[in-house]
């Protein structure tokens, strides 16, 4: 298993609620959540097999900016 962190815009928890839908889509996350305390607003993936790039495409089409932040 593998952690992905990603910078994203999502500022509420209402947001992060409504996001579940879209993170079910998402083949091999085992799972995730979003710090609304941290500037970058991160969101954590814990995935074995979903990409970050999948991940990107996928709150992109729910309305989201994300972008994936490496070490």
């Amino acid at each position: 298993m593998e952690i992905i962190v990603f910078k994203t815009n999502i500022r509420r928890k209402k947001q992060v609620e409504l996001l579940n839908q879209y993170m079910q889509n998402i083949s091999g996350i085992v799972q995730w959540n979003v710090d609304l305390w941290d500037k970058d607003k991160i969101l954590r993936v814990v995935s074995n097999s979903a990409s970050p790039r999948s991940v990107e495409q996928h709150l992109r089409r729910a309305g989201y900016y994300c972008e994936e932040l490496r070490d």
